[in-house]
């Protein structure tokens, strides 16, 4: 057997000997491999991340400092290679570490025999694991083909191969306006979707290319050969084609049974069929039912957009024109809506939406967005092509009931004054005589949050942080609600910022901070994220206050990350270097959420040592589609990856942004499309 066929073996050893001892003995015993002597743990990750790692056999030979983090990047990087551990003699205890630490053996390069019995019996065992994997994936594409074939799918279905369409079926072809399948082959993928698609569609591909997309569907823009474009949803799973690995693109037929044809029916009187916006009575009636449900998190607003000096095209182009370059204006909206919003054409020139955003700044982000986007581009109306800005006016609808037409009526007031204010803008406002209203409710808050902490009416929620690159391991970050008096609950967007104006905050915090210890003794999970308020990042008695926590808890201090926002680091450095130094010395890890919001990120990550970014929420809002945004959040990954720091990406709605993020190097998201926050049982 030549070395081509040679079986990889990666020794981790700070001396030489050990790796000719494995290499010769291993060989003695008949097993072609070949040694890859790994000096330091630093250079680990290349050596185990190759294409051949499933036949891969990874011997650690390390001090038992060192042993730790080896065998966890192993299990992170590449979980089904088998490693064993040399150690210089073997006890029950190095056995029993060994095997918690996820090797498959402990053994000594004195007793070769059983090492070269050991060794064989994990490369066999490894060579079946490979042979029934294959098998059982052939097995899963045969039972898939004769289904489709059975059934008489229409299923449009494409295989791709390093971004080269290698195979479509007669249906695929016909949905891209094709009638021979053959044209299609040998086409790079991208060329068949619209540019703005591109970045998703990537990292899509490269997900499902590792077998870590999990069924989600992907709304792209087609190309059609006439020019024009046509939305689907694409699905992607790991195939294997002609004996190489390849994805799978599907998108499925849409079902025509009585029931969805008659949702479609209802869902079509609702709709105005030349812009895709709701019909105005529709709009009304679906805003108010919205309005009378609780926000499960975040917060709801009312928007009213509406073009500027528009009286001028309609003097140049005439009644007609200006009609369809409304009815254009709509449908630029509504090509920026997210599932949740409500829109709808309510007056002759003007746009109510109904959106709910994680914060007021992704809200107000999105907003922006939008008038960027109609901005961007004329829209075309007839033989005209028109330019227009227009002027977005916002007010919030806050829950329990609040009255849509009084918000509704803050929103247009706002727009007009942004109009009058040179237009191109947004403007956000309250309901008139807020402020006295604010400042009464604030009392009436304060008094609130002070009886249920004395009567413990907080309760903990945990959101899951997923992992884009490596083996999951639970994290979550912890939030908070409050209960009233009758056992509702209460949003942290309705008492969270009273609390603030009432110097509460740091009572709030402790609260969080104490339920948080008991989360982690109760669950062990990898870590938990705790925000910290700025009154808690000036108090000068939170060192001693956590050491007596973890000490009466008993909790890893490595399991907590504290985090606060990149404002509050920008605003008060010399604070934020103090708590980052108080959090080191306890061991506890530290992280800045909303990381690319203001200021300068490259600066803040070199005076301000952190475990983790959260990428700003606002920055999700529209990334999909937005190749400037993307490259700012790609320049933010980059700083964050020169400086040893892991990134998170913050309130990812859907499959569209984790694709790009997944493109752009991200390696943790978090928000609803992960999981909505669930509340801690402990």
């Amino acid at each position: 057997m030549g070395e081509i066929s040679a079986i990889p073996v990666v020794v981790l050893s700070r001396q030489q000997d050990p790796v000719e001892i494995i290499n010769s003995t291993l060989r003695n015993a008949g097993q072609a491999v070949h040694c890859t002597w790994v000096r330091e743990l630093s250079d680990l990750a290349d050596a185990l991340v190759t294409p051949d790692a499933p036949q891969l056999l990874f011997f650690c030979v390390s001090d038992a400092d060192e042993l730790g983090n080896a065998m966890e990047q192993r299990t992170r990087l590449a979980p089904r290679v088998p490693a064993l551990v040399v150690r210089d003699s073997i006890t029950e205890a190095d056995l029993v570490r060994g095997l918690e630490l996820g090797a498959a053996d402990v053994v000594t390069l004195t007793a070769r025999g059983r090492l070269q019995a050991v060794a064989t019996r994990e490369l066999d065992a490894a060579r079946l694991d490979n042979a029934l994997n294959g098998t059982l994936a052939s097995a899963r594409q045969y039972r898939d083909q004769m289904r489709a074939f059975m059934t008489g799918s229409t299923d449009a279905i494409a295989h791709v191969q390093e971004g080269i369409v290698v195979d479509v079926n007669p249906a695929w072809s016909e949905l891209f306006g094709h009638a021979d399948p053959g044209d299609l082959l040998g086409q790079p993928l991208m060329d068949l979707f619209d540019a703005r698609s591109h970045a998703a569609l990537k990292g899509a591909l490269v997900a499902a290319a590792q077998g870590r997309w999990s069924g989600h569907a992907l709304s792209v823009m087609a190309l059609q050969p006439d020019g024009g474009s046509q939305p689907l949803e694409l699905s992607f799973e790991r195939f294997e084609f002609e004996g190489e690995p390849a994805v799978r693109l599907r998108v499925a037929t849409q079902k025509r049974d009585l029931e969805s044809l008659a949702n479609q029916l209802e869902q079509a009187m609702r709709l105005d069929s030349r812009t895709g916006l709701l019909r105005r009575e529709a709009f009304i009636e679906s805003a108010r039912e919205r309005a009378l449900q609780p926000l499960k998190a975040g917060l709801r607003a009312v928007a009213f957009l509406s073009p500027d000096s528009f009286g001028n095209v309609e003097l140049e182009y005439g009644p007609i024109v200006a009609e369809e370059v409304l009815d254009a204006l709509s449908r630029r909206v509504q090509e920026q809506l997210q599932p949740c919003d409500l829109a709808s054409r309510v007056a002759p020139h003007g746009i109510a939406l109904l959106i709910e955003r994680g914060n007021p700044r992704d809200q107000e982000a999105w907003l922006a967005k939008l008038r960027e986007r109609i901005a961007a581009e004329p829209l075309l109306a007839d033989k005209a092509s028109v330019q227009l800005t227009c002027s977005i006016g916002s007010a919030p609808l806050h829950s329990h009931g609040s009255s849509l037409q009084k918000a509704l009526d803050t929103a247009i007031a706002a727009q007009r004054v942004a109009a009058e204010a040179g237009g191109d803008r947004c403007l956000h406002r309250e309901a008139a005589g807020a402020r006295p209203a604010i400042d009464e409710a604030d009392r009436a808050w304060a008094n609130q949050i002070k009886a249920a902490l004395m009567a413990n009416r907080f309760r903990l929620v945990q959101q899951p942080i997923a992992n884009l690159v490596g083996e999951d391991r639970p994290m979550f970050d912890l939030l908070v609600r409050m209960l009233d008096e009758s056992g509702q609950e209460v949003l942290p967007t309705e008492f969270l910022a009273a609390a603030e104006r009432t110097d509460l905050m740091k009572n709030i915090d402790r609260w969080i901070v104490g339920a948080a210890m008991s989360f982690c003794a109760a669950k062990q999970p990898h870590r938990v994220f705790v925000r910290l308020s700025r009154d808690s990042m000036h108090d000068q008695t939170l060192g001693t206050w956590l050491q007596q926590q973890l000490k009466a808890s008993g909790v890893e201090p490595s399991r907590i990350v504290f985090e606060i926002t990149e404002e509050m680091a920008h605003e008060k450095p010399r604070e934020a270097r103090s708590l980052q130094g108080l959090l080191s010395a306890l061991g506890i890890e530290f992280a800045v959420e909303h990381f690319g919001a203001s200021g300068d990120a490259a600066a803040l990550l070199h005076r301000l040592p952190v475990n983790y970014v959260k990428i700003d929420g606002a920055l999700m809002q529209g990334l999909a589609n937005d190749r400037p945004l993307q490259e700012r959040v790609k320049a933010l990954v980059d700083v964050a990856r020169e400086h040893g720091v892991t990134t998170i990406a913050e309130r990812v709605e859907d499959a569209n942004t984790m694709a790009v993020l997944w493109q752009l190097g991200i390696e943790f998201i978090q928000g609803y499309f992960v999981n909505s926050p669930e509340r801690v049982v402990m």
